[in-house]
């Protein structure tokens, strides 16, 4: 197991959060729902001054890569 990776968080969701998670991912062609979730965690935790990467995204740990249309940091409207 990845040492980054060693604690588990199980998180229960409402059917339109757990909605908007997969919206998230499948817009910006991510892997899994746990990249998302992580993804979206580092965003939130940014969004309030918190640097919760230290230079790592969670696209690091993908199992898969994306291309040129993957994920963006703009607004999730676009």
């Amino acid at each position: 197991m990845n040492d980054l990776r060693a604690e588990r968080l199980q998180v229960m969701l409402s059917p339109n959060e757990l909605s908007a998670v997969d919206d998230f991912r499948f817009k910006h062609r991510m892997p899994t729902r746990a990249a998302a979730v992580r993804e979206l965690l580092k965003l939130g935790l940014a969004a309030v001054g918190i640097n919760a990467g230290a230079g790592v995204k969670s696209s690091s740990f993908g199992v898969f890569g994306r291309g040129p249309e993957g994920h963006t940091q703009g607004d999730p409207e676009d």
